[in-house]
């Protein structure tokens, strides 16, 4: 199966699935609902599978999630960073953007 990513101003708007034996997807797609299509892979490390909302970079040929903190930034494989590491292991713990520090999870 290969995954296609439909793009409107660069913000992913829809995802599909289209069978292998389909020759161009990115064109199948495209003929058969409208837009721009672009190619999205779920098992590739080195690209971030899209998901709506995500903003494809065409330079990169990738999709950015949504920023999930205001303090976090982006780093060279699209991927979103805190200001500070989460510890590892990773215990259960959530980011507070109030502190900027990864708090544990109590029990």
């Amino acid at each position: 199966m290969a995954y296609y990513a439909q793009i409107v101003d660069n913000i992913v708007t829809n995802v599909i699935v289209v069978d292998n034996d389909v020759p161009d997807g990115a064109q199948f797609a495209q003929d058969l609902l409208g837009g721009v299509w672009v190619q999205t892979y779920i098992n590739n490390p080195n690209k971030n599978y899209a998901s709506i909302g995500y903003t494809y970079d065409p330079t990169n040929k990738n999709f950015i999630a949504p920023q999930p903190y205001p303090s976090w930034t982006l780093d060279t494989n699209d991927q979103w960073q805190p200001p500070t590491p989460q510890p590892l292991p990773p215990p259960n713990t959530y980011w507070d953007e109030t502190t900027q520090s990864w708090m544990t999870i109590g029990y």
